[in-house]
Protein backbone atom coordinates (compact mmCIF):
# COMPACT_ATOMS: atom_id res chain seq x y z
CA UNK A 1 0.00 0.00 0.00
CA UNK A 2 1.56 3.13 -1.19
CA UNK A 3 1.43 7.05 0.61
CA UNK A 4 -1.18 7.69 -2.29
CA UNK A 5 -3.42 4.85 -1.37
CA UNK A 6 -3.60 6.01 2.23
CA UNK A 7 -4.11 9.34 1.02
CA UNK A 8 -7.56 8.38 -0.82
CA UNK A 9 -8.56 5.83 2.06
CA UNK A 10 -8.11 9.38 4.36
CA UNK A 11 -10.07 11.62 2.27
CA UNK A 12 -13.28 8.23 1.83
CA UNK A 13 -12.80 8.50 6.16
CA UNK A 14 -13.36 11.84 6.04
CA UNK A 15 -16.44 11.46 4.30
CA UNK A 16 -18.38 8.42 6.66
CA UNK A 17 -16.62 9.43 9.75
CA UNK A 18 -16.81 13.80 9.87
CA UNK A 19 -14.68 16.42 10.17
CA UNK A 20 -14.48 16.73 13.89
CA UNK A 21 -13.32 12.81 14.24
CA UNK A 22 -11.40 12.78 11.57
CA UNK A 23 -9.80 15.52 12.46
CA UNK A 24 -9.33 14.81 16.13
CA UNK A 25 -8.91 10.84 15.88
CA UNK A 26 -7.70 9.76 11.76
CA UNK A 27 -5.17 13.07 10.73
CA UNK A 28 -2.99 12.26 13.75
CA UNK A 29 -2.49 8.86 11.98
CA UNK A 30 1.19 8.24 9.83
CA UNK A 31 0.56 4.91 7.66
CA UNK A 32 4.19 3.11 8.52
CA UNK A 33 4.22 0.20 6.54
CA UNK A 34 1.89 -2.96 5.37
CA UNK A 35 3.09 -6.65 5.86
CA UNK A 36 1.74 -9.85 6.10
CA UNK A 37 -1.50 -8.77 6.20
CA UNK A 38 -1.16 -6.26 9.11
CA UNK A 39 -0.95 -2.33 8.50
CA UNK A 40 0.89 -0.38 10.89
CA UNK A 41 0.24 3.22 11.67
CA UNK A 42 2.31 5.47 14.31
CA UNK A 43 0.16 7.45 16.55
CA UNK A 44 1.50 9.83 19.32
CA UNK A 45 0.05 8.13 22.10
CA UNK A 46 -0.90 4.11 23.01
CA UNK A 47 -4.00 5.99 23.98
CA UNK A 48 -4.70 7.31 20.77
CA UNK A 49 -4.23 4.04 19.16
CA UNK A 50 -6.55 2.07 21.46
CA UNK A 51 -9.22 4.56 20.92
CA UNK A 52 -8.99 4.61 17.03
CA UNK A 53 -8.81 0.95 16.94
CA UNK A 54 -11.85 0.86 19.03
CA UNK A 55 -14.02 3.34 17.52
CA UNK A 56 -12.51 3.27 13.68
CA UNK A 57 -10.77 0.61 13.00
CA UNK A 58 -13.73 -1.57 11.25
CA UNK A 59 -14.09 1.15 9.08
CA UNK A 60 -10.20 2.21 8.01
CA UNK A 61 -9.92 -1.64 7.57
CA UNK A 62 -12.83 -1.81 5.23
CA UNK A 63 -11.95 1.38 3.20
CA UNK A 64 -8.10 -0.04 2.98
CA UNK A 65 -9.88 -3.30 1.70
CA UNK A 66 -11.77 -1.68 -0.79
CA UNK A 67 -9.03 0.78 -1.96
CA UNK A 68 -7.41 -2.26 -3.14
CA UNK A 69 -4.59 -2.83 -0.03
CA UNK A 70 -4.37 -7.14 1.02
CA UNK A 71 -5.00 -6.03 4.82
CA UNK A 72 -6.47 -7.96 7.75
CA UNK A 73 -5.13 -6.20 10.90
CA UNK A 74 -4.70 -2.91 11.84
CA UNK A 75 -1.98 -2.07 14.66
CA UNK A 76 -1.04 1.10 16.25
CA UNK A 77 2.65 2.03 17.45
CA UNK A 78 3.79 4.92 19.36
CA UNK A 79 7.53 5.70 17.65
CA UNK A 80 10.49 4.73 20.46
CA UNK A 81 11.06 8.61 20.23
CA UNK A 82 7.88 10.04 21.59
CA UNK A 83 7.05 10.78 25.25
CA UNK A 84 4.88 8.27 26.11
CA UNK A 85 6.30 5.18 24.38
CA UNK A 86 7.01 3.34 27.64
CA UNK A 87 3.14 3.04 27.37
CA UNK A 88 3.06 1.40 24.15
CA UNK A 89 5.85 -1.46 25.08
CA UNK A 90 4.30 -1.94 28.65
CA UNK A 91 0.73 -1.91 27.43
CA UNK A 92 -0.48 1.22 29.70
CA UNK A 93 -2.85 3.60 28.63
CA UNK A 94 -1.73 7.09 29.65
CA UNK A 95 -4.82 9.73 30.50
CA UNK A 96 -5.23 12.04 27.10
CA UNK A 97 -4.35 15.72 27.99
CA UNK A 98 -6.88 18.12 28.02
CA UNK A 99 -7.50 21.36 26.01
CA UNK A 100 -7.15 22.12 22.24
CA UNK A 101 -9.20 19.91 20.99
CA UNK A 102 -8.01 16.74 22.52
CA UNK A 103 -10.20 14.67 24.78
CA UNK A 104 -10.96 15.32 28.37
CA UNK A 105 -8.50 13.96 30.87
CA UNK A 106 -10.26 10.63 32.18
CA UNK A 107 -7.28 9.98 35.51
CA UNK A 108 -6.02 7.15 33.65
CA UNK A 109 -8.56 4.67 32.50
CA UNK A 110 -9.57 3.72 28.92
CA UNK A 111 -12.72 5.65 28.87
CA UNK A 112 -12.26 8.77 26.62
CA UNK A 113 -14.30 12.20 26.44
CA UNK A 114 -15.78 13.93 23.99
CA UNK A 115 -12.36 16.54 22.67
CA UNK A 116 -12.54 20.01 24.53
CA UNK A 117 -13.09 22.90 22.07
CA UNK A 118 -10.29 25.27 23.69
CA UNK A 119 -12.30 28.73 22.61
CA UNK A 120 -15.54 27.59 24.90
CA UNK A 121 -14.04 29.21 28.12
CA UNK A 122 -15.21 31.42 30.77
CA UNK A 123 -13.28 34.39 29.69
CA UNK A 124 -14.99 33.96 26.49
CA UNK A 125 -18.46 33.51 27.30
CA UNK A 126 -20.43 36.49 27.19
CA UNK A 127 -22.61 37.15 29.79
CA UNK A 128 -26.04 38.89 29.92
CA UNK A 129 -29.60 38.69 31.60
CA UNK A 130 -30.92 35.38 29.63
CA UNK A 131 -27.91 33.74 30.46
CA UNK A 132 -26.59 35.41 33.53
CA UNK A 133 -27.93 32.72 35.90
CA UNK A 134 -26.60 30.24 34.06
CA UNK A 135 -23.26 31.17 33.73
CA UNK A 136 -23.16 32.37 37.76
CA UNK A 137 -24.12 28.72 39.04
CA UNK A 138 -21.71 26.85 36.29
CA UNK A 139 -18.61 29.26 37.66
CA UNK A 140 -19.75 28.32 41.42
CA UNK A 141 -19.29 24.50 40.31
CA UNK A 142 -16.41 25.06 38.37
CA UNK A 143 -14.56 26.48 41.41
CA UNK A 144 -14.32 23.10 42.91
CA UNK A 145 -14.99 22.65 46.51
CA UNK A 146 -17.84 21.18 48.24
CA UNK A 147 -20.32 19.88 45.84
CA UNK A 148 -23.36 22.77 45.78
CA UNK A 149 -25.51 21.56 43.07
CA UNK A 150 -25.96 18.29 42.17
CA UNK A 151 -26.71 17.63 39.22
CA UNK A 152 -26.61 21.20 37.72
CA UNK A 153 -28.69 21.00 34.95
CA UNK A 154 -28.58 23.36 31.96
CA UNK A 155 -31.42 23.51 29.35
CA UNK A 156 -32.23 25.74 26.54
CA UNK A 157 -32.56 25.70 22.52
CA UNK A 158 -30.17 25.98 19.98
CA UNK A 159 -26.86 27.69 20.13
CA UNK A 160 -27.77 29.58 23.89
CA UNK A 161 -24.65 29.02 25.44
CA UNK A 162 -25.31 25.45 27.08
CA UNK A 163 -22.04 23.33 25.32
CA UNK A 164 -19.58 26.40 26.00
CA UNK A 165 -20.82 26.37 29.75
CA UNK A 166 -20.52 22.58 29.88
CA UNK A 167 -16.79 23.06 28.22
CA UNK A 168 -15.84 25.82 30.35
CA UNK A 169 -16.72 24.46 33.53
CA UNK A 170 -14.30 21.31 32.75
CA UNK A 171 -11.33 23.71 31.59
CA UNK A 172 -11.93 26.05 34.55
CA UNK A 173 -11.43 22.59 36.67
CA UNK A 174 -8.43 20.63 35.19
CA UNK A 175 -7.01 24.29 35.43
CA UNK A 176 -7.59 24.73 39.50
CA UNK A 177 -6.83 20.90 39.66
CA UNK A 178 -4.92 18.85 36.82
CA UNK A 179 -5.06 15.86 38.85
CA UNK A 180 -9.26 15.79 38.85
CA UNK A 181 -10.51 12.70 36.80
CA UNK A 182 -13.22 14.92 34.79
CA UNK A 183 -15.21 13.18 31.80
CA UNK A 184 -17.40 14.98 29.60
CA UNK A 185 -19.14 13.61 26.45
CA UNK A 186 -22.44 13.43 25.01
CA UNK A 187 -25.34 10.99 25.80
CA UNK A 188 -24.98 9.59 22.33
CA UNK A 189 -21.32 8.98 23.19
CA UNK A 190 -22.29 7.28 26.88
CA UNK A 191 -24.82 5.02 24.74
CA UNK A 192 -22.72 4.00 22.11
CA UNK A 193 -19.82 2.73 24.83
CA UNK A 194 -22.49 1.52 27.02
CA UNK A 195 -23.50 -0.91 23.66
CA UNK A 196 -20.23 -1.43 22.77
CA UNK A 197 -19.54 -2.58 26.68
CA UNK A 198 -22.74 -5.60 26.33
CA UNK A 199 -21.17 -6.52 22.95
CA UNK A 200 -17.92 -7.00 24.21
CA UNK A 201 -18.67 -8.34 27.74
CA UNK A 202 -17.10 -5.44 29.65
CA UNK A 203 -19.88 -4.24 31.59
CA UNK A 204 -17.57 -4.32 34.62
CA UNK A 205 -15.40 -2.36 33.04
CA UNK A 206 -17.45 0.17 31.88
CA UNK A 207 -18.86 0.25 35.39
CA UNK A 208 -15.80 1.58 37.05
CA UNK A 209 -14.70 3.75 34.49
CA UNK A 210 -17.74 5.73 34.85
CA UNK A 211 -17.81 5.32 38.07
CA UNK A 212 -14.23 6.57 39.09
CA UNK A 213 -14.82 9.53 37.74
CA UNK A 214 -14.59 12.72 39.69
CA UNK A 215 -16.93 14.79 37.53
CA UNK A 216 -18.91 13.43 35.09
CA UNK A 217 -20.33 15.91 32.51
CA UNK A 218 -22.99 15.10 29.59
CA UNK A 219 -23.93 16.76 26.92
CA UNK A 220 -27.91 16.40 25.13
CA UNK A 221 -29.33 14.01 27.54
CA UNK A 222 -32.59 14.15 26.09
CA UNK A 223 -30.77 11.80 23.33
CA UNK A 224 -31.40 8.84 26.31
CA UNK A 225 -35.12 9.25 26.31
CA UNK A 226 -37.02 6.41 24.84
CA UNK A 227 -33.56 3.90 25.23
CA UNK A 228 -34.50 2.14 27.92
CA UNK A 229 -30.87 -0.24 28.92
CA UNK A 230 -29.53 2.93 28.60
CA UNK A 231 -31.55 5.10 30.81
CA UNK A 232 -30.94 2.05 33.37
CA UNK A 233 -27.12 2.37 33.51
CA UNK A 234 -27.59 6.03 33.14
CA UNK A 235 -29.82 6.22 36.25
CA UNK A 236 -27.53 3.82 38.32
CA UNK A 237 -24.30 5.52 37.59
CA UNK A 238 -26.17 8.66 38.83
CA UNK A 239 -26.73 7.30 41.75
CA UNK A 240 -23.37 5.68 41.99
CA UNK A 241 -21.74 8.98 42.09
CA UNK A 242 -24.27 11.04 44.00
CA UNK A 243 -23.60 8.74 46.55
CA UNK A 244 -20.06 9.04 46.43
CA UNK A 245 -20.28 13.17 46.64
CA UNK A 246 -19.38 13.13 42.80
CA UNK A 247 -20.31 16.40 40.54
CA UNK A 248 -22.89 15.59 37.77
CA UNK A 249 -23.42 18.13 35.24
CA UNK A 250 -25.87 17.25 32.59
CA UNK A 251 -27.25 19.73 29.56
CA UNK A 252 -30.70 19.29 27.66
CA UNK A 253 -32.76 21.21 25.21
CA UNK A 254 -35.83 21.38 27.47
CA UNK A 255 -36.34 21.01 31.52
CA UNK A 256 -36.25 17.28 32.86
CA UNK A 257 -39.60 17.41 33.36
CA UNK A 258 -40.79 18.29 29.59
CA UNK A 259 -38.48 15.66 28.29
CA UNK A 260 -40.85 12.82 26.30
CA UNK A 261 -39.90 9.40 27.41
CA UNK A 262 -37.65 9.96 29.93
CA UNK A 263 -38.13 7.35 32.90
CA UNK A 264 -39.90 9.33 35.39
CA UNK A 265 -37.27 8.28 38.23
CA UNK A 266 -34.50 9.71 36.01
CA UNK A 267 -36.73 13.19 35.85
CA UNK A 268 -36.87 13.18 40.05
CA UNK A 269 -32.75 12.98 40.22
CA UNK A 270 -32.58 15.50 37.78
CA UNK A 271 -35.00 17.55 39.32
CA UNK A 272 -33.31 17.42 42.65
CA UNK A 273 -30.48 19.66 41.68
CA UNK A 274 -30.49 22.96 40.65
CA UNK A 275 -32.45 23.49 36.89
CA UNK A 276 -31.21 26.44 34.40
CA UNK A 277 -32.88 28.09 32.01
CA UNK A 278 -31.09 29.59 29.38
CA UNK A 279 -33.63 32.24 28.01
CA UNK A 280 -32.89 32.94 24.42
CA UNK A 281 -30.70 36.22 23.92
CA UNK A 282 -32.16 39.51 23.61
CA UNK A 283 -29.89 42.30 21.76
CA UNK A 284 -27.61 43.59 24.17
CA UNK A 285 -26.12 39.95 24.52
CA UNK A 286 -26.15 39.36 20.78
CA UNK A 287 -24.17 43.13 20.41
CA UNK A 288 -22.09 42.21 23.17
CA UNK A 289 -21.15 38.84 21.27
CA UNK A 290 -20.40 40.23 18.11
CA UNK A 291 -18.38 43.00 20.04
CA UNK A 292 -16.32 40.11 21.71
CA UNK A 293 -15.99 38.45 18.49
CA UNK A 294 -14.57 41.63 16.67
CA UNK A 295 -12.41 42.42 19.14
CA UNK A 296 -11.04 38.99 19.09
CA UNK A 297 -10.94 39.06 15.32
CA UNK A 298 -9.19 43.01 15.54
CA UNK A 299 -5.80 41.06 17.53
CA UNK A 300 -5.16 38.83 14.50
CA UNK A 301 -6.11 41.40 11.70
CA UNK A 302 -5.45 44.86 13.37
CA UNK A 303 -6.63 46.59 9.66
CA UNK A 304 -10.06 45.11 9.95
CA UNK A 305 -12.29 48.16 9.62
CA UNK A 306 -16.09 48.14 10.46
CA UNK A 307 -18.11 51.13 9.97
CA UNK A 308 -20.65 52.39 12.62
CA UNK A 309 -23.95 50.61 12.95
CA UNK A 310 -22.85 47.17 11.22
CA UNK A 311 -22.67 45.68 14.39
CA UNK A 312 -26.13 47.48 15.26
CA UNK A 313 -28.08 46.12 12.70
CA UNK A 314 -26.69 42.28 12.84
CA UNK A 315 -27.83 42.25 16.73
CA UNK A 316 -31.16 43.78 15.67
CA UNK A 317 -31.88 41.18 12.42
CA UNK A 318 -30.31 37.87 13.09
CA UNK A 319 -32.48 36.60 16.34
CA UNK A 320 -32.08 33.29 15.28
CA UNK A 321 -29.24 31.81 17.86
CA UNK A 322 -25.65 33.01 18.81
CA UNK A 323 -24.32 29.75 16.20
CA UNK A 324 -26.08 31.81 13.11
CA UNK A 325 -24.86 35.12 14.32
CA UNK A 326 -21.15 34.32 14.63
CA UNK A 327 -21.16 32.95 11.24
CA UNK A 328 -22.51 35.79 9.44
CA UNK A 329 -19.84 37.37 11.35
CA UNK A 330 -17.31 35.16 10.32
CA UNK A 331 -18.81 35.61 6.39
CA UNK A 332 -18.02 38.98 6.52
CA UNK A 333 -14.59 38.66 8.30
CA UNK A 334 -13.84 36.40 5.16
CA UNK A 335 -15.18 38.88 2.58
CA UNK A 336 -12.90 42.21 4.02
CA UNK A 337 -10.15 40.07 4.31
CA UNK A 338 -10.47 38.46 0.54
CA UNK A 339 -12.11 41.52 -1.10
CA UNK A 340 -10.38 44.06 1.52
CA UNK A 341 -11.90 47.53 2.09
CA UNK A 342 -13.98 48.42 5.07
CA UNK A 343 -17.25 46.33 5.69
CA UNK A 344 -19.98 48.59 5.34
CA UNK A 345 -23.84 47.86 6.23
CA UNK A 346 -24.33 47.89 2.19
CA UNK A 347 -21.61 44.92 1.85
CA UNK A 348 -23.30 43.44 4.68
CA UNK A 349 -26.33 43.51 3.66
CA UNK A 350 -25.60 42.26 0.35
CA UNK A 351 -22.73 39.83 1.83
CA UNK A 352 -25.39 38.32 4.09
CA UNK A 353 -28.98 38.76 1.61
CA UNK A 354 -29.24 34.49 2.34
CA UNK A 355 -29.14 34.97 6.24
CA UNK A 356 -31.19 37.86 6.76
CA UNK A 357 -33.91 36.52 4.56
CA UNK A 358 -33.76 33.55 6.54
CA UNK A 359 -33.92 35.72 9.77
CA UNK A 360 -36.86 37.51 8.61
CA UNK A 361 -39.38 34.65 10.09
CA UNK A 362 -37.78 34.81 13.47
CA UNK A 363 -40.94 33.52 15.20
CA UNK A 364 -40.00 30.09 17.18
CA UNK A 365 -42.76 28.20 18.33
CA UNK A 366 -41.25 27.88 21.74
CA UNK A 367 -41.38 31.67 21.45
CA UNK A 368 -44.86 31.16 21.01
CA UNK A 369 -45.76 28.74 24.22
CA UNK A 370 -43.65 30.46 26.30
CA UNK A 371 -45.58 34.39 25.13
CA UNK A 372 -48.98 32.35 25.08
CA UNK A 373 -48.79 31.00 28.33
CA UNK A 374 -47.29 34.25 29.98
CA UNK A 375 -50.43 35.87 28.64
CA UNK A 376 -52.81 33.60 29.87
CA UNK A 377 -51.05 32.48 33.29
CA UNK A 378 -50.48 29.13 32.60
CA UNK A 379 -47.16 27.46 33.04
CA UNK A 380 -44.82 26.55 30.22
CA UNK A 381 -44.86 22.61 30.85
CA UNK A 382 -48.49 22.29 31.05
CA UNK A 383 -48.66 24.21 27.63
CA UNK A 384 -46.72 21.39 26.26
CA UNK A 385 -47.70 18.69 29.02
CA UNK A 386 -50.88 15.83 28.73
CA UNK A 387 -52.96 17.95 31.06
CA UNK A 388 -56.74 18.73 29.21
CA UNK A 389 -57.70 21.22 31.76
CA UNK A 390 -59.93 23.95 29.46
CA UNK A 391 -57.71 26.66 31.07
CA UNK A 392 -54.90 24.43 29.79
CA UNK A 393 -56.55 23.31 26.47
CA UNK A 394 -57.81 26.45 25.56
CA UNK A 395 -54.00 28.74 25.62
CA UNK A 396 -52.20 25.65 24.22
CA UNK A 397 -55.11 25.57 20.87
CA UNK A 398 -54.25 29.49 20.42
CA UNK A 399 -50.33 28.56 20.59
CA UNK A 400 -50.60 25.86 17.78
CA UNK A 401 -52.50 28.12 16.07
CA UNK A 402 -50.20 30.85 16.02
CA UNK A 403 -47.45 28.17 15.51
CA UNK A 404 -48.81 27.41 12.24
CA UNK A 405 -48.95 31.34 11.51
CA UNK A 406 -46.08 32.72 12.51
CA UNK A 407 -43.43 29.66 11.87
CA UNK A 408 -43.02 27.98 8.67
CA UNK A 409 -43.19 24.43 10.42
CA UNK A 410 -45.47 21.30 9.18
CA UNK A 411 -48.02 19.80 11.47
CA UNK A 412 -46.66 17.12 12.56
CA UNK A 413 -43.42 19.29 13.75
CA UNK A 414 -45.73 21.48 15.79
CA UNK A 415 -47.75 18.13 17.13
CA UNK A 416 -43.91 16.91 17.97
CA UNK A 417 -43.24 20.35 19.73
CA UNK A 418 -46.70 20.27 22.18
CA UNK A 419 -45.35 17.19 23.62
CA UNK A 420 -45.63 14.93 20.83
CA UNK A 421 -48.56 15.12 19.83
CA UNK A 422 -50.05 14.07 16.73
CA UNK A 423 -50.45 16.50 13.69
CA UNK A 424 -54.31 15.93 13.26
CA UNK A 425 -54.76 17.28 17.36
CA UNK A 426 -52.80 20.52 15.80
CA UNK A 427 -55.14 20.86 12.75
CA UNK A 428 -58.19 20.28 15.18
CA UNK A 429 -56.55 23.17 17.31
CA UNK A 430 -55.70 25.20 14.33
CA UNK A 431 -59.53 24.44 13.17
CA UNK A 432 -61.34 25.40 16.18
CA UNK A 433 -59.43 28.66 17.27
CA UNK A 434 -60.30 30.24 13.99
CA UNK A 435 -64.30 29.34 14.44
CA UNK A 436 -63.96 30.72 17.75
CA UNK A 437 -62.08 34.31 16.54
CA UNK A 438 -65.28 34.50 14.34
CA UNK A 439 -67.58 34.04 17.45
CA UNK A 440 -65.81 34.90 20.57
CA UNK A 441 -64.16 38.72 20.86
CA UNK A 442 -62.13 37.73 23.75
CA UNK A 443 -60.65 34.91 21.99
CA UNK A 444 -60.29 37.38 19.07
CA UNK A 445 -59.00 40.32 20.97
CA UNK A 446 -56.23 37.63 22.73
CA UNK A 447 -55.27 36.15 19.06
CA UNK A 448 -54.51 39.68 17.83
CA UNK A 449 -52.59 41.38 20.96
CA UNK A 450 -50.36 37.72 20.77
CA UNK A 451 -49.73 37.90 17.46
CA UNK A 452 -48.65 41.88 17.61
CA UNK A 453 -46.07 41.02 20.71
CA UNK A 454 -44.79 38.13 18.64
CA UNK A 455 -44.40 39.78 15.78
CA UNK A 456 -43.03 43.37 17.01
Amino acid sequence: MTDTMWGQVRAQLEKSVGQNNYRNWIEPLEFADLEGGVATFLVPTNFMGTWVQRNFGEQILRHMISAGAKVSRLEFVVPASAPQARAATTGETPPPANGNGRPARTGGGELPGAPLDKRFTFDNFVVGKPNELAHAAARRVAEGGPVTFNPLFLYGGVGLGKTHLMHAIAHEMQERNPDLRVVYLSAEQFMYRFVQALREKQMMDFKHLFRSVDVLMVDDVQFIAGKDSTQEEFFHTFNALVDQNKQIIISADRAPGEIKDLEERIKSRLQCGLVVDLHPTDYELRLGVLQTKVAAYREQYPDLSIADGVLEFLAHRITTNVRVLEGALMRLFAFASLVGGEITLERAQECLTDVLRASDRKVTVEEIQRKVAEHYGVRFSDMIGPKRLRSIARPRQVAMMLSKELTTRSYPDIGRRFGGRDHSTVMHAVKRVEELIKSDQQIAEDVELLRRLLEH
